[in-house]
């Protein structure tokens, strides 16, 4: 008799990954999110310099925090009156992960196009002539 151990476990884990990355690009999916993530980059912020450069409102800016922390991107503290926020990258790893495979699959394919176009028209190919029609003779 073969002993096959249940893979729910294995199986859960895989949703849970691609829930959490479903979740990472669903958070990226709004310019303002991907604002505000490039200015936590450099140093921490408080949401009211968030929203400053976006013209919108606080309300609107901790609405948009508030998905960035859902997700695992932005920690942020209270100092007094002050909510600062701070970027965590690593939720961004599995997508920067997900997102190099297709990269290498692009690179490849603009390698070929690259190469297609230094080799130049095939012995056999007319050479098309891409100057601008002369229009001299048309009515205007």
């Amino acid at each position: 008799m073969v002993d096959n151990p249940p893979q729910s476990g294995i199986l859960n884990h895989m949703v849970e990954d691609v829930a959490e990355l479903d979740a990472v690009f669903h958070a990226l999916a709004n310019g303002a999110r991907r604002e505000m993530l490039g200015r936590l980059a450099g140093h921490a912020l408080t949401v009211g310099e968030l929203a400053e450069p976006l013209s919108i409102s606080l309300a609107a800016a901790s609405k948009h925090i508030k998905v960035l922390e859902r997700v695992g991107l932005v920690e942020q503290t209270v100092a007094g009156r002050q909510h600062v926020c701070r970027l965590v990258a690593l939720p961004l790893a599995p997508a920067a992960d997900w997102l190099r495979f297709y990269e290498r699959h692009w690179e490849e394919r603009l390698r070929a196009l690259e190469n297609l176009f230094r080799a130049g028209p095939a012995p056999d190919e007319p050479v098309l002539d891409t100057a601008a029609p002369d229009n001299q003779g048309e009515d205007r």
